[in-house]
């Protein structure tokens, strides 16, 4: 009689393993580290404006100030730090004349042939900037990349980014020097940078390159019509002088025109409007009579 043999125990299905819980808080720690930095790299500027707003429209207090340009900015779509620098870099307006730009003829938005199925007039400033940024790594398959604009304060802040670690971004949240973007945005051409051998890049910025896995870079600056650099996007290769085919440098140089020229369309047109709106109803506040307690029922 054949003993019974025992039957081979049933296959377990496999544990796809546990997330890295400790990682992932590390990692939102990082991003809301950066987030305060950036706030506080900011604030000083929308202080700043906010005591110019309630010093020329005699506004009670800085909240009101604040709360003014908040919705100025929200009305034509822009960043509140956008609206904070214009107020803080534009000359004051001339207190005889009802507008801040007499005179000023609307002008036509440039074409973005990168970014088809929109309007040059209608689609805001942060759309344009990721497309191109996207474009760029398209074109190039770019596994990793950047684009920073022109803070007139500060230098070259970071406003969009795709595969870059949070150390990075962090780093890099502003650059005065040391890279190849700076090297762009100074000699208002494009730039391609072997990161182990370009005596430009600092040796801080140059093991911060190297540890996301970037060994050459491609800066392009975007410039406006009258030639100055206005922003920069940077595209970061895994080899050591990885060269751009011909073809990809003009689809590059193009956007990079392309977007430049919208830039500066869109400071002289919609940051100014928002300037204009903004002084239309700060000098209606400054000319309204100060409330009085039977004004709102309360007394």
């Amino acid at each position: 009689m054949q003993e019974p043999t025992e039957s081979a125990p049933a296959p377990q299905p496999r544990r796809r393993p546990a997330p890295d819980i400790r990682q992932e808080e590390v990692d939102q720690l990082r991003r809301e580290v950066r987030d305060l930095r950036a706030k506080v790299r900011t604030h000083p500027l929308i202080a700043q404006a906010q005591g110019i707003v309630q010093e020329r429209y005699r506004l009670p207090d800085a909240h009101s100030a604040f709360e003014l340009m908040k919705r100025c900015a929200q009305r034509h779509n822009l960043k509140l730090r956008t609206l904070a620098s214009a107020v803080v870099s534009v000359p004051r307006p001339d207190g005889e004349r009802g507008l801040w730009f007499p005179g000023r003829s609307g002008r036509r938005p440039p074409a973005l042939r990168f970014l088809p199925g929109h309007r040059p007039d209608k689609v805001n400033r942060s759309t344009v900037l990721k497309r191109v940024l996207h474009q760029a790594r398209t074109l190039t398959d770019a596994p990793m990349g950047d684009l920073q604009t022109v803070e007139p304060s500060l230098g070259l802040r970071m406003e969009h980014h795709y595969g870059l670690s949070e150390e990075f971004l962090d780093f890099f949240a502003v650059v005065d020097e040391g890279t190849s973007c700076f090297q762009a945005a100074q000699s208002r051409a494009r730039v391609a940078s072997d990161v182990a051998t370009d005596p430009a890049v600092s040796e801080p910025s140059r093991e911060m390159i190297w540890s996301v896995g970037s060994r050459t870079t491609h800066s392009l600056p975007m410039l406006s019509t009258a030639g100055h650099t206005l922003g920069v996007f940077s595209l970061h290769l895994p080899r050591p002088n990885q060269d751009l085919t011909r073809a990809q440098a003009t689809a590059l140089d193009a956007i990079a025109l392309q977007a430049g020229r919208w830039l500066d369309w869109h400071q002289h047109t919609v940051v100014l409007n928002a300037l204009e709106d903004l002084h239309r109803h700060g000098t209606a506040l400054r000319a309204a009579p100060p409330r009085r307690p039977s004004d709102d029922g309360t007394g």
